[in-house]
C-alpha cells in the first residue's frame, strides 16, 4: 500500500491504560481497537513510538498511513467509537501530512538526505 495520507497522533497515556497490566494492555488493544478498526475501514497501516522517555507532555506517537483521505477518517471515527479514545488516551495533537507533497504539486523530484 502507498499511502496517500499520513497521520501523526501524538497522545497521552492515561491513569486507567497505566492501571492496567501489560497483558491486559495487549488484550485490550486486540479485542477493543484492532477490531473496530478492522471493521470500519480498510487501507490503514499503524505504526508506535514510545516517547515518555523524553516527553512529558505526549507518551507516544501513532503514526497512521493511509490510502486516501476517506481512510484516515474512518479510521479517527472508529477510534472514536472505542475506548482509545479519551478514555484511555488523550490525543494531545494530530499532524496529518502528504510525504513529499512538495515535489509531486512542482513535478520535481523529492529531496532527501541517505546515510549509511
Amino acid at each position: 500500500m502507498k499511502a496517500t495520507v499520513t497521520a501523526f497522533m501524538l497522545v497521552k497515556t492515561t491513569p486507567e491504560w497505566l492501571a492496567m497490566t501489560v497483558e491486559q494492555r495487549i488484550e485490550a488493544f486486540r479485542t477493543r481497537i484492532v477490531p473496530v478498526i478492522e471493521a470500519k475501514t480498510k487501507g490503514v497501516r499503524s505504526r508506535f513510538y514510545d516517547t515518555e522517555f523524553y516527553s512529558a507532555r505526549v507518551t507516544d506517537v501513532w503514526v497512521w498511513e493511509a490510502a486516501d483521505h476517506e481512510a484516515y477518517q474512518l479510521l479517527v471515527d472508529a477510534l472514536r467509537e472505542t475506548p482509545f479514545w479519551d478514555r484511555w488516551f488523550e490525543v494531545a495533537e494530530i499532524l496529518v501530512g502528504v510525504e513529499n507533497g512538495y515535489a509531486r504539486n512542482y513535478g520535481v523530484d523529492a529531496v532527501a538526505s541517505i546515510t549509511s
